[in-house]
C-alpha cells in the first residue's frame, strides 16, 4: 500500500481495544488508525511511547516480566507480525490491520508534513545508516523535517549519557523519536526515556531504519502479507535468524497453544476494550 492509498483516519482520542497474547496486551488497530494516533500523541501535550511487537518480541516479554510490564503500559503496542494480526482478526474479532513499524514510520513521515511534524532519528549500526536514512525519507517526502539524530554506541548508555541524550532530543525540539536499535534495547529505552523528554511521542520501529536506508532488503509485499517474511529474513540473513525463526516460531505456536488450553495468564485472544495503559 502506497502513502496515497491509505484512508485518512480522523483520530477522536478514544481508547483502542486491547487484546491478549501471552503476557501481552496487543492494541488491536488498522494501519491508518495507529498513524494517526502517532501524530495525535505528537502533539497532545503529554510524553508518550509506542511499542511495535512481532512473535519474538512476545517471547521475550514471556521471559522476562519487565519487557512486558513495558508493553502493556504503552499508548499503544502494535501489531507487527501476521500471526499476531490473525489472532486478533479471528479469535478476538477485531477490526484491524498489520502495523508494520516500516509502514508505520513512512505513513506518519509523509502525513506529519502536512501539521510540520519534527522527526529525530535515534539509532542505526552507524552514522552514515543515519544519514542514508535522511536522505532517502526526504528525498522521498519534499519538505519533511528533520529535528536532528543520534547513533548510539553498542551498548548500555550510562545515566550521565541519558541525560546527555534526552538533552539532546529535547533542544531539537522534536515531536517525534523514531528509535531503531533491535528488540527488546528500544523497548526498554524507550520506557527509561519518557520521564526525560519533553513533550513528544517515541515510536520503536525497529529495522525499519536499515530497510528504508537500502541497506537491509525487504520482503516483497506478496511475502509480507503471506505470513512469510520469516523466510525471507532467514534466507537473507540465515547466520543471524535462524534461532529467532526455526526455534523461536515453535516455541512461540506451543506458548498459543497452552494458553488457549489452561486460559493462563488470561483466555487467549481475552479483549479489553474500556481500559487505557
Amino acid at each position: 500500500m502506497s502513502e496515497s492509498e491509505l484512508p485518512v483516519w480522523e483520530d477522536d482520542g478514544s481508547v483502542f481495544p486491547r487484546f491478549q497474547l501471552l503476557d501481552v496486551r496487543l492494541t488491536g488497530v488498522r494501519l491508518e488508525q495507529a498513524v494517526a494516533r502517532v501524530m495525535r500523541l505528537s502533539r497532545d501535550g503529554g510524553r508518550h511511547y509506542v511499542c511495535v511487537f512481532a512473535a519474538e518480541s512476545l517471547l521475550q516479554a514471556h521471559a522476562n516480566p519487565r519487557l512486558a510490564d513495558i508493553a502493556n503500559g504503552s499508548d499503544m503496542t502494535l501489531c507487527d507480525g501476521m500471526p499476531l494480526v490473525m489472532t486478533g482478526k479471528h479469535l478476538a474479532k477485531l477490526d484491524m490491520s498489520r502495523c508494520y513499524g516500516p509502514d508505520v514510520m513512512l505513513h506518519v513521515c509523509d502525513r506529519g508534513r502536512a501539521i510540520g511534524l519534527r522527526h529525530y532519528l535515534y539509532g542505526g549500526a552507524s552514522p552514515e545508516v543515519l544519514e542514508k536514512l535522511q536522505q532517502r525519507l526526504t528525498e522521498r517526502f519534499p519538505g519533511l523535517t528533520f529535528a536532528g539524530s543520534y547513533c548510539p554506541p553498542f551498548r548500555p548508555l550510562t545515566d550521565a549519557e541519558k541525560q546527555e541524550v534526552a538533552g539532546r532530543i529535547n533542544a531539537s525540539g522534536a515531536d517525534v523519536v523514531w528509535v531503531g536499535i533491535g528488540t527488546p534495547k528500544q523497548d526498554y529505552w524507550v520506557s527509561e526515556m519518557r520521564p526525560l523528554l519533553k513533550p513528544c511521542v517515541s515510536v520503536a520501529v525497529g529495522a525499519a531504519f536499515n530497510f528504508h536506508a537500502g541497506f537491509v532488503p525487504q520482503a516483497p509485499n506478496w511475502m509480507r502479507r503471506n505470513c512469510l517474511e520469516w523466510l525471507y529474513r532467514l534466507c537473507a540473513e540465515p547466520r543471524r535468524l535462524w534461532r529467532r525463526y526455526l526455534v523461536g516460531n515453535p516455541h512461540f505456536v506451543w506458548l498459543m497453544f497452552r494458553q488457549w488450553l489452561t486460559k493462563r495468564p488470561a483466555p487467549l485472544a481475552k479483549v479489553y476494550r474500556d481500559e487505557a495503559p
